[in-house]
């Protein structure tokens, strides 16, 4: 019987997020037949080690935000020659870096947002670009620190005033539209699953409230942005160099009629495997149940790639 060990929790904004993933990983895994060692990932790195001697024979990696899915903990496994799921050190800080995934989208010739990187600071003065725009965190997951400013509003000096996450933000123009996602396993997109956010956009409590979000699968969108939505996920994907599950959100501007303009917004190396999450979810409507997905992502682990 192969032997894993799923880290969960973790030490980001995105801890109790990756707690859900993890309690939910560690029940399919065991009923699928793997003999599951749950390791809750803290503040010691000396601890999740200790954690993980003797050897597993792979790790699922459950944690998700910073130290999590930025290459941080996939380079203590690969140290470790410890095969593990979902993409490697290079793939996982390029995704979570989002300017630098952005200048990979571009050379790649996907479609991104117009944008720029700024000092936080500059937006106690000015606005950066037109409004409405999108301020953004540099390193963070799950729309944690994520503002739209929009017209009439006067928050420039509140956000800044708030703001934790690094001297530096990633400012963008809005798209207006619906919110899209594509679940990816290998080379292969899922479906295109159009989602209605509760709130003003796909935030936070959005993705994991309970009513949050409204998912609709496969989207309701003209056949052309559909494909094209499933074939950018694939090549977002492949120009990071993931491997095992990812997903690709997008924007889709259908406001002035299909087939529609789609912006590609990130990729998520390690997508939320939580009641509420995306790529379950689209798994499921491919015939994958959660224990098959989850055992499938045990069986390609890998590690120093």
């Amino acid at each position: 019987m192969k032997r894993v060990a799923v880290l969960y929790g973790g030490i980001s904004a995105e801890r109790e997020v990756s707690l859900s993933s993890g309690h939910q990983v560690v029940a399919a895994l065991q009923g699928a037949g793997y003999d599951t060692i749950p390791v809750e990932v803290g503040p010691d790195l000396g601890a999740v080690i200790a954690a993980l001697s003797p050897k597993p024979d792979a790790v699922f990696n459950a944690l998700h935000g910073r130290f999590g899915e930025d290459g941080v903990i996939q380079g203590v496994l690969d140290w470790l020659d410890i095969p593990y799921t979902h993409s490697g050190v290079r793939a996982s800080a390029l995704a979570m870096d989002k300017a630098a995934s952005r200048a990979v989208f571009a050379s790649a010739g996907l479609p991104i947002a117009s944008g720029r990187v700024i000092d936080v600071g500059l937006l106690e003065d000015t606005d950066p670009l037109p409004r409405p725009y999108v301020v953004k965190p540099l390193n963070e997951g799950s729309s944690v620190g994520v503002e739209i400013l929009r017209v009439g509003e006067n928050r420039r000096h509140e956000i800044v005033r708030e703001w934790r996450y690094g001297p530096q933000c990633l400012v963008e123009e809005f798209v207006p539209g619906r919110e899209l996602t594509v679940g990816v396993m290998g080379a292969r997109a899922l479906t295109v699953t159009d989602i209605a956010a509760a709130h003003a956009f796909y935030d936070y409590d959005s993705k994991y409230a309970s009513g949050g979000s409204f998912h609709t699968l496969p989207a309701a969108i003209h056949p052309a942005a559909f494909t094209q939505a499933m074939d950018l996920a694939v090549a977002a994907h492949a120009a990071l160099g993931c491997r095992g599950a990812s997903r690709a959100d997008f924007r889709y501007d259908d406001t002035a009629g299909e087939p529609g303009r789609l912006v590609l917004l990130e990729i998520n190396t390690q997508p939320g495997l939580t009641p509420t999450s995306l790529l379950p979810e689209q798994a499921a409507y491919c015939g994958i149940t959660f224990p098959a997905l989850c055992a499938w992502m045990v069986e390609e682990a890998q590690c120093r790639v």
